[in-house]
């Protein structure tokens, strides 16, 4: 009789041929950061995630400090929004404002800034509106210039998750242009049109204003269209890959480490977490393990990192296993 049994009969012997582990350093924290001064505002559909004013910044970034977490993925919220999202790409906005500060403060964390006008835009559309069409050329050059004053600014990497069709060669032209040749982009490459969106959305005050984002956005029935533009991306130039959202596109990210030799990151999304958080706070479930197992089919499924609003509980559980 052939007896698994054996290899799982204690935690010592079960840790031993483990074959999928979380690490710290697989983690990376998603921040909101908001115009205005003294403001720590804690988002009601995601316990646990604030607004942060870049003056009360410091206490989050000692967090993330202390649990050892090296990666940030940083999200403005502007108090002046125009049809053009005009506040994307000033020099002195929100977020470059953001990555200054953070990179002075801790020249080692890695700052990522995400590329979009959804947060910037009056109307909530993550690309310039003509005649209630969402125009895809016209809104590369913004987003272009975008990615350039965020490296400008001091972010080690910009992510771009608009879905406009070439962003990703539009933004690789004007960052090399720039001289910031070094400067990574990691695309949002298989980003589906989700519900798992809402909580993010109230957080980023990013809700379109008519409609919705089908039309850029992926239609989340189409797993092979997914590997389609994640090649597209590959071909463009993008250095790592986000796969978004996770739980319900592990079959997408399980092909792609099949298929690609790219570093795979994985969203986590803003859903996901609400979900866990309010189902742990009725008692239906345990968080701590329910988050471990959310985590450890990402890496399994072939996830380098990790984009997740649980980065700091997961730092500390990990912390206190050691």
């Amino acid at each position: 009789m052939i007896r698994r049994r054996r290899l799982r009969a204690s935690e010592g012997i079960r840790a031993l041929v483990r074959e999928t582990n979380i690490q710290v350093s697989d983690l990376i924290y998603p921040m909101f950061i908001v115009e205005g001064e003294n403001i720590k505002e804690e988002i009601s559909s995601m316990p646990g995630i604030y607004h942060y004013s870049i003056d009360r910044m410091d206490e989050e970034l000692d967090r993330i400090r202390e649990a050892g977490i090296r990666a940030v993925l940083l999200f403005g919220i502007p108090k002046h929004k125009d049809e053009c999202g005009s506040e994307a790409y000033n020099e002195h906005g929100v977020v470059q404002s953001a990555i200054r500060h953070m990179k002075s403060v801790n020249k080692d964390l890695v700052v990522i800034a995400d590329i979009c006008l959804c947060e910037y835009t009056s109307h909530g559309h993550c690309g310039l509106v003509k005649d209630g069409e969402i125009i895809n050329d016209e809104t590369l050059e913004l987003l272009a210039k975008t990615a350039v004053t965020c490296a400008k600014a001091g972010a080690d990497m910009v992510a771009p998750s608009d879905m406009m069709d070439g962003h990703v060669s539009a933004i690789r032209e004007a960052l090399d242009e720039a001289g910031y040749i070094n400067t990574p982009i990691m695309a949002y490459s298989a980003k589906m049109a989700s519900g798992y969106y809402g909580p993010f959305r109230d957080a980023a005050h990013s809700a379109p204003g008519f409609g919705d984002r089908k039309t850029y956005q992926m239609d989340f029935h189409n797993g092979r269209e997914a590997m389609r533009d994640i090649q597209d991306d590959i071909d463009e130039g993008a250095d790592i890959l986000i796969i978004k959202p996770a739980l319900t596109l592990l079959d997408v990210l399980k092909n792609a480490s099949l298929h690609t030799n790219m570093p795979l990151c994985v969203y986590n999304v803003s859903g996901e977490y609400a979900m866990v958080k309010a189902a742990a706070a009725n008692g239906w479930l345990d968080e701590k393990r329910i988050v471990m197992e959310n985590m450890t089919a990402f890496k399994r499924a072939g996830a380098h990192m990790i984009i997740t609003y649980h980065a700091l509980d997961v730092a500390r559980w990990i912390r206190e296993e050691r």
